[in-house]
């Protein structure tokens, strides 16, 4: 079992808030829009991460990490990309692959907007941590927290830090 914090669009923003969340997992996520790669490197100095950049994102950090990450964690097929959309509405971009090979775990950021929701058409949950930064036009800023064992997520949590 492993528990990971997943999180996106900091925008160029770190806290101890995200920090003392990351310390409580085995690792954290991040949906893109980085900006600063303080940030990454911040949370990299405290658990393994796993990102993708977004299109705020300069050369160095599109250098440093892909537009996709799929890979397998403790028996879960997971993508992550930053603009993806969601079920019934997924991004042209995206829209063919994943209606080719659905992953079990579809994450994106880009939004803004907290969202988790099941694709039952094409058998996935998918999840948008909301923006944990302080650009934008949410008045909240959320994470998402979650367990994945032998392929299923579980212990769901959301987590809303003042503005």
């Amino acid at each position: 079992m492993k528990k990971i914090l997943l999180l996106s669009d900091t925008h160029s923003y770190i806290d101890e808030h995200m920090c003392t969340h990351a310390r409580a997992v085995d690792e954290v996520w991040h949906a893109g829009d980085i900006g600063d790669l303080r940030v990454t490197d911040t949370l990299k100095k405290i658990k393994p991460l796993r990102a993708v950049f977004g299109n705020i994102d300069d050369s160095e950090a599109r250098a440093e990490f892909p537009l996709h990450n799929r890979f397998d964690c403790e028996g879960l097929d997971v993508w992550i990309t930053h603009i993806g959309g969601y079920p019934g509405r997924y991004s042209p971009a995206i829209r063919e692959a994943i209606r080719a090979n659905p992953p079990g775990l579809f994450i994106c950021g880009h939004s803004h907007i907290l969202k988790v929701m099941p694709d039952r058409k094409l058998g996935l949950l998918h999840m948008n941590p909301g923006a944990i930064g302080k650009h934008g036009f949410h008045k909240v800023r959320t994470m998402l927290r979650f367990t994945v064992d032998n392929g299923e997520v579980g212990n769901l949590e959301v987590i809303e830090v003042p503005r």
